[in-house]
């Protein structure tokens, strides 16, 4: 068995039983994103795409913890060490690790920028409307007003020129989508009507 049809029949259909942000189609993006960025560097593909597949297994333990869990899914896979050295499955396991868009610190390895990359489809309107649906799912007890700032909070929180979500390639195609959002954010009137079309 190739590494490639061990992780599609192995590793894959792991997303099948997380939240839908992180099912099947998730990891199909993030492993396809990947490739596409490593395709102009100068890194080992076989990882890349490996480092992709796992990078969200430790939703299996919940979300909050899921970026060190899934680099200790990869360290205990014995299965990896058929085709990847002890010092490669490290770095795979700190790009895992590395990937979370709230981390602290950047990533530690060109590993670690790809997945992390990969990892933010910007999708402005997605964005809006994940992030809307995502209040009235958690927050139930809050009126529209509330909601509203909630979004608005969230929103400059993470995606706001001095929010937390880095983009680690200037030239990927997320560097402009991400513009794309801000300006949509500095428009009060769209944001206010995207918000309604949402909310219901």
């Amino acid at each position: 068995m190739s590494l490639h049809q061990y992780i599609e029949q192995e590793i894959i259909p792991r997303y099948d039983h997380f939240d839908p942000a992180h099912r099947r189609d998730h990891v199909l993006m993030v492993i396809r994103q990947s490739m596409e960025l490593a395709e102009e560097l100068d890194v080992n593909k076989d990882m890349v795409y490996a480092i992709a597949a796992y990078h969200d297994t430790g939703l299996c333990e919940g979300r909050e913890h899921h970026h060190e869990v899934s680099a200790r899914i990869i360290r205990e896979d014995k299965r990896l060490r058929e085709w990847f050295s002890d010092a490669e499955i490290d770095v795979m396991a700190d790009a895992a690790e590395d990937h979370r868009a709230s981390a602290a610190h950047a990533p530690r390895t060109i590993y670690g920028c790809i997945v992390a990359e990969a990892d933010r489809f910007i999708d402005p309107v997605t964005i809006i409307r994940r992030t809307v649906q995502y209040g009235l799912d958690h927050y139930p007890a809050l009126d529209r007003e509330e909601h509203y700032r909630r979004m608005l909070t969230h929103l400059h929180e993470k995606y706001g020129r001095g929010g937390y979500l880095h983009l680690w390639f200037d030239d990927s195609p997320n560097a402009a989508r991400l513009e794309q959002l801000r300006t949509m954010m500095d428009d009060e009137i769209l944001l206010r009507r995207l918000f309604d079309e949402y909310y219901g």
